[in-house]
């Protein structure tokens, strides 16, 4: 007998951006089936913010509110939510630090769900940072926070080491450092940083992607990879000593590369993903790539973590002018990782029971 997969947790994110519009899209144009089937998925939000946002939108709604996520209905094709214990202002293109509580619990809530097997996996929608530090929060992002949430509901896990990892249709891109200054980056960049990260991705590259031997591309800091010297030493004296370690574990790493060579087509059919020294280095191939189709998929969680890869954008909020592609990208590709997880999770549990008995001494 198959044992259907759990529904999504989806978090609302910043209320007052688009986050409310691509799920309300999303949902009608998979109602009247414009668009392929979601994969079941429930919403922590206030139903309130959510039908002013689709009356200002011109979209009618039904929502099926429950009253605890156990009570997901499958046979039902309103959108479910379950009701936040913060109320949320959310009017288009404004961010209300009174929010703050709300988004924050709506992350919390969706994280618990899945440690406590109401939900498979989490996709967030974008938040705004600057509205959360003024309500309180302290965490430099979305990424930060769920490896802190992860340490407190696993607290046995080795895994809460989060990793950002962009996707694509054509490239995977992980930023080594990520939310910082770019004049900060040569001092946080080590090699022990980016061996855990490389030790991360190849693992959960195996694990959720299902790719049996991971080709990583490791990028070097400085222009030409530093040029051996002539363009900065970072590469050599960090870089380089951290690929050979990795080679030395089994890990297929090569590199350093120069960044301005790795991102074409013919390079990219030579790797499975792109190791990138700071943040927009990693980012902006990605998002030039598939702007409105690439997933931000948080790697080294002892749970699945997507989330659309925009930001809230405050100027198109409200106006039905979002594209709700990144988000439905991110509910598919959460489903996908959890499926390739109970795949790999069957052939070990067949793999341990097929096992000859050990020969009685």
């Amino acid at each position: 007998m198959t044992t259907k997969p759990l529904p999504l947790a989806v978090s609302i994110g910043e209320p007052g951006g688009i986050g409310p519009d691509v799920v309300l899209s999303a949902w009608h144009g998979s109602l009247e089936k414009r668009a392929e089937a979601l994969p079941p998925f429930f919403l922590f939000c206030d139903p309130d913010q959510l039908h002013r946002r689709a009356a200002h939108v011109g979209l009618e709604l039904v929502i099926n509110i429950l009253d605890h996520p156990n009570a997901f209905d499958r046979s039902s094709s309103a959108l479910q939510v379950v009701p936040l214990k913060n109320a949320l202002d959310g009017q288009p293109g404004v961010c209300n630090t009174c929010d703050g509580s709300g988004v924050i619990e709506a992350i919390d809530r969706s994280v618990k769900a899945v440690r406590l097997e109401h939900a498979s996996g989490v996709v967030t929608l974008p938040i705004n940072k600057k509205s959360l530090y003024e309500a309180g929060f302290t965490h430099p992002g979305h990424t930060e926070y769920l490896g802190e949430l992860a340490q407190q509901h696993w607290p046995d896990s080795r895994s809460a080491v989060p990793v950002m990892m962009l996707v694509g249709p054509d490239l995977k891109t992980v930023p080594v450092t990520i939310h910082i200054p770019l004049a900060d980056v040569p001092k946080m960049l080590t090699a022990y940083t980016i061996v855990e990260t490389a030790l991360v991705v190849d693992r959960d590259l195996k694990q959720r992607f299902g790719i049996h031997k991971p080709r990583l591309a490791i990028c070097g800091l400085n222009p030409h990879a530093g040029e051996q010297g002539a363009m900065g030493k970072e590469d050599q004296a960090i870089v380089e000593p951290a690929i050979a370690r990795l080679q030395a574990l089994g890990v297929a790493a090569t590199g350093p590369l120069p960044a301005d060579t790795m991102f074409h087509a013919r390079a990219r059919k030579t790797y499975d993903v792109a190791l990138c020294m700071y943040h927009d280095q990693a980012l902006i191939p990605a998002k030039t790539l598939a702007f409105d189709e690439a997933v931000n998929v948080t790697l080294g969680l002892p749970f699945i973590r997507t989330s659309p890869d925009h930001g809230t954008a405050l100027d198109i909020a409200g106006t039905g002018a979002a594209d709700p592609s990144s988000f439905v990208a991110a509910l598919h590709m959460a489903q996908q990782m959890v499926s390739q997880e109970h795949a790999n999770s069957k052939v070990a549990s067949m793999s341990s029971q097929s096992a000859p008995a050990p020969a009685p001494a």
